[in-house]
């Protein structure tokens, strides 16, 4: 299930939402064949031995359900987790019944990383770390598809979120006056700030004159 656009703020507009990769399931799935695969092979080394038989039976029955059910409540955990890029932030919900989740601001974003394995690759799975200025410090999220998209989306939304902040574009794309500065949110990280501002100014996304009024306006007079 998508995640509910009502949770969004009125100008927030949804980059990427998504479920994990389906090598989420392959836990149970393994747990399940295997149950099944040592099934068959009892069954077809125990008909002579009826009470034998029969006793085993149970017992792969038990296996098969437990497993079936296991496999069942990963799928409902599935569809019911959400990572979500947004234009102003990133967003991990999961759960039916009971949720939890981790919303984290596209300016305190401090540094995003991601793992893959060998496997995973030829997938197209992996991890993601993201590094940011709250009080977690560090997020890791598992199971994510094709995460070096996603590491490259994630830096295209805060930049456009930097610029926005910034007041260098507007919702009908036009250009702001640039003396215009709006001040900083609270509890804003300067050093960070000054940083992804450079950033930014080296791979050409704002010009020495912008840099100049950003660098203003997060020093103060």
């Amino acid at each position: 299930m998508p995640y509910p656009r009502k949770n969004l703020n009125a100008d927030e507009t949804v980059a990427l939402d998504m479920h994990p990769h389906w090598w989420y399931f392959w836990e149970p799935a393994l747990a399940l064949i295997g149950i099944l695969i040592v099934a068959i092979i009892i069954l077809v080394n125990t008909d002579g031995d009826a009470a034998l038989g029969k006793f085993l039976r149970w017992v792969i029955l038990i296996g098969v359900v437990g497993g079936g059910a296991w496999l069942v409540s990963r799928y409902m955990k599935w569809i019911s987790t959400n990572f979500v890029i947004t234009s102003h932030r990133i967003i991990f919900r999961q759960g039916i019944i009971s949720k939890s989740g981790i919303e984290i601001p596209l300016d305190r974003v401090m540094n995003v990383n991601f793992h893959q394995g060998m496997l995973e690759r030829m997938l197209g799975a992996g991890d993601l770390l993201i590094e940011s200025g709250g009080e977690d410090g560090q997020s890791r999220f598992t199971d994510i598809r094709h995460p070096d998209r996603v590491q490259n989306l994630i830096h295209s939304e805060m930049e456009g979120h930097a610029k926005r902040r910034a007041g260098y574009s507007t919702p009908g794309g036009q250009a702001a006056d640039p003396s215009f500065a709006p001040p900083p949110p609270p509890q804003v990280d300067v050093a960070a700030q000054l940083e992804k501002l450079e950033g930014m100014m080296q791979r050409g996304t704002l010009t020495p004159e912008e840099f100049q009024v950003q660098k203003q306006r997060l020093l103060g007079p």
